[in-house]
């Protein structure tokens, strides 16, 4: 999507309430995304106005534990920091399949899921910054259930662990070391990818490359090696 045409909004969002519920009642069963999307299907005017970061709704009981330590002048979140290594063999194949975007190639990565490395070391950075083991511990290459299973199943795992002990991402950063397929062109929609999976602005997300100037596996062109590193805040004696 062009983000120049994208805006993040706060809720919730005001209206006239006689207005905006008359457009509720004629969406009635119209699949919506928010009030504002009502409102412009009713016809009625939408207006942007500037937000506030500070001002954010309070929902869940993190929500108060957080805004409460605000009042107080105090962070309620620790940070913690991850990293993740991995390596793929190349094989059999005509093209591979890394941070999520799939690339021809003259040969595949071989692997017991879809070998995308660079979504493995971040997956396993993640895990490592919440000390929960690492991809082999929640999906084991034992279990033929994971045969060709795409790389951004156990990544959701992964976000899904975040989410549920309260805490959130800070930034990813991801460096593929390879001589081919050149990383570059393919950067940005790399990381695009990965902030749709973490649920992140694009902004918090870096995929980049290096080669080993033909030194080693990589250099040979025999597989491809990934680096990742996360940081994470958690709420302070969080489960």
């Amino acid at each position: 999507l062009d983000r120049a045409a994208l805006s993040r909004a706060q809720t919730p969002q005001t209206f006239r309430l006689g207005p905006i519920r008359a457009a509720h009642r004629a969406a009635a069963g119209a699949e919506m995304t928010d009030d504002v999307a009502v409102a412009q299907a009713a016809g009625l005017s939408v207006a942007l106005t500037p937000g506030d970061e500070a001002n954010v709704k309070l929902t869940t009981q993190a929500d108060f534990v957080a805004a409460a330590a605000r009042l107080e002048g105090t962070d309620p979140m620790e940070y913690r920091s991850g990293s993740g290594f991995d390596v793929h063999a190349f094989g059999e194949g005509d093209a591979v399949v890394l941070c999520g975007v799939r690339t021809p190639h003259a040969r595949g990565l071989q692997g017991h899921s879809d070998a995308d490395v660079g979504m493995h070391a971040l997956t396993d950075a993640i895990f490592g910054a919440l000390a929960e083991g690492d991809i082999g511990r929640w999906f084991p290459p034992s279990d033929p259930q994971w045969k060709g299973a795409a790389s951004h199943i156990f990544l959701d795992k992964a976000v899904e662990r975040v989410a549920a002990r309260g805490g959130r991402l800070v930034n990813a950063d991801v460096t593929l070391i390879c001589e081919r397929p050149k990383i570059g062109p393919l950067a940005e929609a790399m990381r695009a990818r990965l902030a749709e999976i973490l649920k992140v602005e694009v902004d918090r997300v870096s995929v980049k490359a290096t080669t080993t100037e033909r030194l080693g596996f990589a250099g040979r062109e025999e597989g491809i090696a990934a680096m990742a590193s996360v940081s994470l805040a958690l709420p302070e004696g969080g489960a």
